[in-house]
């Protein structure tokens, strides 16, 4: 594959020794020329001095070429512009770009552009370290309106039906892990000890499911 990096920062750099590692064609797009020397004297793709969203820039780092565009740059802006000029007039179908402020990221992805907002991750591997039983996404989409969490529940939820705990949380289970396979649960299925249970949730709905999740069936019902 190739895959074209704009931003030669930390995240671009690595990304882009990653990819280079793994045997993919990788071109990076930076206009500070002292930024390349992040990516080592054994990175053997292309490093385009350049601005990342201008077309003859884009051209020299074989965009039209390209099976993935990543825009990683620390400008907002110029981000989403390349990661639409790669989509829209290279044609490009996996694009992605690195969002600082989270309140873009659902405008962009009514343009068909997936984005990353770093502060909402940052954040939630920051309440994963202080407070590591809490319920705290493991993933969440782009625009940051749903999430998928880990629900931590009573003792006396065990040997009752999931069904029952999804009805009483107001939840709904993604999926479970029981003894370290993941299985998707159906009606029938029972809560066992040690099961991890993942629910679905909306981001409004976070504060809610946290302060019940933990009740028993008594004092739930």
């Amino acid at each position: 594959m190739h895959i074209v990096i704009m931003g030669c920062g930390r995240v671009g750099s690595s990304l882009a020794r990653i990819l280079d590692l793994r045997g993919h064609s990788v071109a990076v797009i930076d206009r500070d020329e002292a930024s390349f020397r992040r990516l080592g004297p054994d990175f053997k793709g292309l490093q385009i001095l350049g601005i990342g969203f201008d077309r003859n820039t884009m051209i020299e780092a074989k965009v039209p070429e390209a099976h993935a565009f990543a825009a990683v740059s620390s400008g907002d802006n110029s981000n989403i512009i390349a990661a639409r000029v790669a989509r829209e007039q290279f044609g490009v179908e996996t694009v992605v770009a690195r969002i600082y402020d989270p309140k873009r990221a659902q405008v962009y992805e009514r343009l068909g552009i997936p984005t990353v907002a770093t502060v909402p991750w940052t954040t939630d591997r920051l309440l994963r370290a202080v407070i590591p039983d809490g319920l705290v996404s493991e993933w969440r989409d782009p625009s940051g309106t749903v999430l998928v969490a880990q629900v931590p529940y009573h003792r006396n939820w065990l040997g009752l039906p999931l069904a029952q705990l999804e009805t009483a949380l107001g939840m709904r289970t993604a999926f479970v892990v029981r003894f370290g396979a993941g299985l998707l649960p159906d009606r029938q299925t029972v809560i066992q000890e040690g099961d991890l249970i993942y629910a679905t949730v909306l981001t409004s709905d976070m504060e809610r499911l946290a302060s019940v999740s933990s009740m028993s069936p008594d004092e739930v019902n």
